[in-house]
């Protein structure tokens, strides 16, 4: 039911309360003397003073949504180190693993403490519609050591907080993911050094603000009168103000990610020997087992979006749940169909297609959308890693784009569709100072479908453009690929001094 996911500056709009009237004093004798007098005077007085002291009581988190939200943030953890870094390494050549599992490993470990110096006060404070401000530089402000109070963080419901430490431990695990996904598009040829560059320029010009356009909002505690809501949205990121839905990361994430995935891929150029040598999957059973430790975590990515224990997490936990089972099956038939045998990698793909499809989506449609979308990314994501990809001409090693871009782009696309209430899906708050949502009468399909359309043209053209030009700038300065010897022998070897495997 919630058209979106964020903080406003990470601290909630709590609402302190008014000061009641002044109490209003009765004469009790038509002419008191002159003691009695001041004595009855002073009786009002004091209770407007005991009055004014009272105020409403500032929410407290629930430790319910308080434990939801760790282990949340524990599971998305668990799908980049090790579940990512399992699917991808597997993947790769055995003179390329443990290269691989380095560079996942590393950017992870890279993107948290950026997110934790800067990153979080650029998407989740107030700033402009871009970008946010500097207010929790270092994570200024989020704890208070001297009175031991936890700066709190707004949810969707009014009155209800989080400590916002916990969302900014959430959040990071979003980034870091992230940009961990676009290491797939040129696996086995790029340089660890130019990799973790390239990681920095793009975290901060191209996630950081995206994040801001597409979640950050002035929270539910803040639309208190329909007076304030203009100056409020305008507050808030640019996709917000549209009207954009992104449940859990179908802009933010996948498609920030994957179209930066295809722009590495074509500067960067393909491997030795693609399209000529043969470069399968080196070992199928860690990919398999990546690809179900992913499932598994996807349970914190989508549901966790929800930020408290309630209903809208139940239908994100289960529609996630569906969706993926509907995209092996569909993935699964479509090889069988058109390649003549279903295949275990075509099997863990489809799981990582119907997650992908269903993340912008997850609290936003209803079982129905669950179905359709899941059925339909196996399909769409097949065709994307075959023929999109020859289409494209681009070795896209992992295929992050046919898999992350086009499943997000699919994803984003339905969700507009699937949220009609008119098709089970809960529709959005159209008014945060009542909290009404939308019925089937009033939401447009056609309208939401473009405004869906227009976040993913935004999303494609930031995050292309400075893709590119972050390439080419780690490019001229420490050049971007390895020697064409460093990388017949193996980035393994060339670049860490270690094997994955001893013979």
């Amino acid at each position: 039911m919630f058209a979106l996911f964020t903080v406003a500056g990470g601290v909630s709009a709590q609402d302190k309360g008014k000061a009641p009237e002044k109490a209003v004093a009765e004469a009790k004798a038509a002419e008191p003397a002159k003691a009695d007098a001041k004595k009855e005077e002073a009786k009002p007085a004091a209770k407007v003073e005991e009055k004014k002291e009272e105020a409403k009581p500032a929410p407290t988190p629930n430790k319910g949504d308080v434990a939801w939200m760790l282990t949340s943030t524990a599971l998305v953890l668990m799908m980049s180190v090790p579940a990512l870094a399992l699917f991808y390494g597997g993947m790769v050549r055995s003179k390329n693993m443990l290269s691989m599992l380095m560079q996942v490993f590393v950017v992870f470990s890279l993107v948290t403490v950026l997110w934790c110096i800067y990153g979080y006060s650029l998407a989740f404070t107030e700033g402009n519609a871009y970008f946010g401000g500097l207010d929790r530089l270092f994570l200024n402000g989020t704890f208070d050591p001297a009175k031991g109070e936890f700066a709190m963080a707004a949810t969707f419901s009014k009155g209800v907080v989080i400590q916002e430490l916990v969302f900014v431990a959430f959040q990071a695990t979003f980034a870091a993911i992230t940009c961990c996904l676009i290491l797939g598009a040129f696996a086995e040829r790029a340089k660890f050094s130019a990799v973790l560059a390239f990681i920095v320029l793009w975290f901060t010009f191209s996630y950081t603000p995206i994040a801001h356009m597409v979640w950050f909002w002035m929270g539910p505690d803040a639309y208190t009168d329909p007076k304030l809501v203009d100056a409020l949205n305008a507050k808030a990121g640019l996709l917000w103000q549209w009207g954009a839905l992104d449940f859990a990361g179908g802009t933010v994430v996948h498609i920030n990610a994957g179209i930066t995935g295809l722009v590495g891929a074509y500067l960067i150029g393909k491997r030795i020997g693609y399209g000529k040598e043969a470069m399968p999957a080196h070992n199928l059973p860690l990919t398999m087992i990546g690809a179900a430790l992913l499932w598994v975590g996807w349970f914190g990515f989508n549901a966790g979006s929800a930020l408290e224990a309630n209903g809208t997490a139940a239908l994100a936990f289960i529609n996630t749940f569906l969706a993926t089972a509907c995209a092996v099956l569909s993935w699964t038939l479509g090889e069988a169909l058109f390649k003549g045998k279903p295949t275990m990698l075509g099997a863990a793909s489809g799981a990582v297609a119907g997650l992908v499809a269903i993340t912008p989506a997850a609290g936003n449609v209803g079982i129905p959308g669950a179905f359709v979308i899941g059925l339909a990314a196996g399909l769409v994501c097949l065709w994307g890693v075959s023929g999109l990809k020859k289409l494209l001409g681009a070795d896209d090693s992992l295929d992050v784009f046919g898999v992350h871009a086009v499943g997000g782009i699919l994803g984003a696309l339905l969700t507009g569709v699937f949220n009609s209430p008119a098709l089970g899906g809960p529709g959005y708050v159209s008014d945060w100072v009542t909290g009404k949502v939308t019925t089937a009468a009033e939401y447009s399909i056609s309208s939401q479908l473009m405004t869906q359309a227009q976040a993913v043209g935004v999303t494609l053209l930031w995050s292309g453009v400075v893709a590119y030009l972050a390439y080419k700038l780690v490019d001229l300065t420490i050049g971007l690929r390895v020697s064409e010897e460093e990388e017949r022998e193996g980035l393994d070897v060339t670049s860490h001094g270690e094997t994955a495997y001893r013979m």
